[in-house]
């Protein structure tokens, strides 16, 4: 007998939520924040409305269904199962927070606070759960299939991305590599600069489109759903033994790039997530490109 679906309600900690745990009490959160010019109760009514969106999208789960909540802080020690439909009240960025860890179940984004978030991740409000949650467990439901990045190490260490991965130092200090392409002869080459990111179409909305405008880059970036990556080498500094011939270009699916640490330690982690990021030393080579897995986003 098939187990029926489970609706796994994913979350984050609310501001206010952290000023109560550093300051232990409304009143001494108030006093921290009215010195610096703010104002809790603002704080307060984002957190109360972020509470109510995630009490409505429990509400609206079906009674056959099994639910369970899951902090974005525990998402890395949660097992999602396949019969999960995963619901992300939050922000975008929660979403890419969720990504990494799913293996094709449908995702159902609910915009916590409408007005201050882009929505494109989180495209729905709360109260079209109701509709929504038995219309993503069907088969056939619409869904867009959002391109992620892989991250794959000579050591099989393993990191997927929504939006993009970084390599690079881990402060301040310059990064040292040798970067060569799949599918051409040309040697790899040395280069110094302050990290190489690859991201996706639906990265080219943050990180990755700084970059792109801030270059005035004539490549044509991807769409979330094509099967393409971009990248682009920070800050590249030539010098008699750096190269700067390598600074961009695109990755089609089974192309990718391979990067060869010459310093004493870089990293790697995806989507802003510092906490999850791999560690790489001098004469590891981590390979980026296409991911296999697709985030499977609800309409």
């Amino acid at each position: 007998m098939s187990l029926a679906p489970r609706a796994v309600l994913v979350h984050r900690t609310t501001e206010y939520e952290e000023l109560l745990a550093r300051h232990g009490t409304h009143g001494q959160a108030a006093f921290f924040l009215s010195a610096r010019g703010r104002s809790v109760e603002a704080v307060r009514e984002r957190h109360e409305r972020a509470h109510r969106a995630l009490a409505e999208v429990a509400g609206a789960v079906p009674l056959a269904w099994r639910q369970t909540r899951v902090e974005r802080a525990d998402l890395d020690r949660f097992l999602f199962g396949p019969e999960d439909v995963v619901v992300v009240v939050g922000q975008d960025g929660l979403v890419a927070n969720a990504a990494k860890y799913l293996t094709g179940q449908p995702v159902v984004g609910i915009d916590a606070d409408p007005g201050r978030n882009p929505g494109v991740l989180v495209r729905h409000r709360a109260a079209q759960a109701r509709r929504l949650l038995p219309y993503a467990a069907r088969e056939g439901a619409a869904v867009d299939e959002l391109t992620m990045v892989e991250a794959v190490t000579d050591d099989a260490q393993r990191l997927l991305a929504l939006n993009e991965v970084y390599v690079g130092p881990p402060g301040h200090q310059t990064a040292r590599y040798t970067l060569g392409l799949d599918g051409t002869d040309a040697p790899a080459e040395a280069q110094a600069s302050s990290g190489v990111l690859v991201g996706t179409g639906t990265g080219a909305t943050g990180w990755l489109r700084s970059l792109w405008e801030q270059r005035s880059s004539s490549l044509a970036l991807p769409a979330p759903s094509d099967p393409r990556l971009a990248w682009f080498v920070r800050e590249a500094w030539p010098s008699p033994t750096t190269g700067t011939t390598r600074v961009e270009g695109l990755l089609d699916s089974g192309r990718g790039l391979r990067l060869t640490v010459e310093s004493d330690r870089l990293v790697a982690f995806g989507d802003g997530v510092e906490s999850d990021a791999l560690e790489l030393t001098w004469g590891q080579t981590i390979h980026l490109g296409v991911a296999a897995p697709r985030l499977r986003l609800v309409h």
